[in-house]
């Protein structure tokens, strides 16, 4: 389970406004107010018989890794696709008395405890994809294997950080990040009635123009961790 296959992405370009691009570049890259405490472990560690933890971390493009990686990019995360789909679809949040402040989500497989950490969320939408005829939004890197449904009218962007959100299974906290590159393809379809230092109002989607949900978010991981802050 913890090998990684080796393919390569081939990543099309997206002409949007300039402005906003770049307004979503500086505050998407730029670094995450969430660091991590450092935590004593070892990968594979058994804390009881036939229990073994093992601890990984979730990029905001949805890579995933071990933890404890040197050097987390493209080449060193996980790519095998029966094994993100087994992965992911057992994640929830840490509901264990276990790291639960360094490690807030976790995926159960079998006897193996796998602790996850994130950079912001650990569901990352990156396609909108077409099956049987409906948009959703594929995460984790599935492409159909694990998607949502697509609800333009409750997409969010926070102008803070310029990062995009949308609902989730509940499972994962109700709500997930959007991929920085599909995040940046959307922008051009905002519309800011308040000005852009406030939240987008409008989304175009499809020659419809729809009135966003403000509020949403507030029930969902981050807004509980918005307030614990």
């Amino acid at each position: 389970l913890h090998s990684a296959n080796w393919a390569v992405f081939v990543v099309c370009g997206v002409w949007c406004n300039f402005g906003t691009i770049m307004l979503l570049l500086r505050r998407i890259f730029s670094p995450t107010a969430q660091i991590c405490r450092r935590v004593a472990y070892v990968q594979g560690q058994s804390p009881a018989p036939k229990i073994r933890e093992y601890f990984y971390y979730i990029d905001h493009e949805g890579m995933l890794f071990l933890d404890d990686s040197r050097i987390k990019n493209f080449t060193s995360c996980f790519k095998e696709k029966q094994f993100l789909e087994f992965f992911f679809k057992r994640l929830k949040l840490n509901d264990t008395d276990r790291y639960t402040d360094e490690f807030p989500f976790l995926s159960i497989c079998g006897r193996e405890r796998n602790f996850i950490r994130c950079d912001d969320l650990p569901i990352v939408f990156t396609h909108v994809v077409k099956i049987d005829s409906e948009d959703r939004l594929a995460y984790a890197h599935g492409y159909d294997k694990m998607s949502v449904s697509w609800q333009p009218d409750r997409i969010c962007m926070f102008p803070d950080t310029g990062r995009v959100y949308h609902p989730a299974p509940e499972r994962y906290g109700s709500i997930g990040l959007v991929r920085s590159k599909l995040a940046i393809e959307l922008s051009s379809s905002f519309t800011f009635q308040n000005g852009e230092d406030r939240p987008p109002t409008h989304f175009r989607w499809k020659e419809h123009n729809y009135e966003l949900d403000q509020d949403w978010w507030k029930e969902t991981y981050i807004g509980k961790r918005s307030q614990q802050d």
